[in-house]
């Protein structure tokens, strides 16, 4: 299968959003992870901006790994939850490109 220019993007997001997550979830805190989420307005506003989307790409992700047929569909739940949806939706777009064109090229 031929690799494309939006593989290497998604690719090289899924890595940048494993480094740029992890950095900051290996840093020492005095406090647990979920209060430091909402330890103003503006974090709980966009932490709750994110689970909004994660539920939502959640969602869709699974309806989209069985309608495409993808194997791993559970992975990217997984992934989400424990490294970052920074790395899975990227990983997830990544995948999901692959077997777009691996369809297409079967219907030729």
């Amino acid at each position: 299968m031929k690799l494309t220019g939006l593989q290497i993007v998604y690719g090289l997001t899924a890595i940048t959003g494993l480094i740029v997550t992890w950095y900051f979830n290996l840093q020492p805190r005095e406090t647990n992870f979920i209060y430091d989420l909402y330890t103003n307005s503006a974090s709980a506003s966009i932490s709750n901006d994110l689970f909004v989307v994660v539920f939502t790409f959640l969602l869709w992700s699974f309806i989209e790994t069985r309608r495409l047929k993808m194997s791993y569909w559970w992975a990217y739940g997984i992934l989400t939850i424990v490294i970052a949806a920074a790395c899975a939706v990227p990983l997830f777009m990544l995948m999901r490109e692959r077997r777009l064109l691996a369809i297409a090229e079967t219907e030729k």
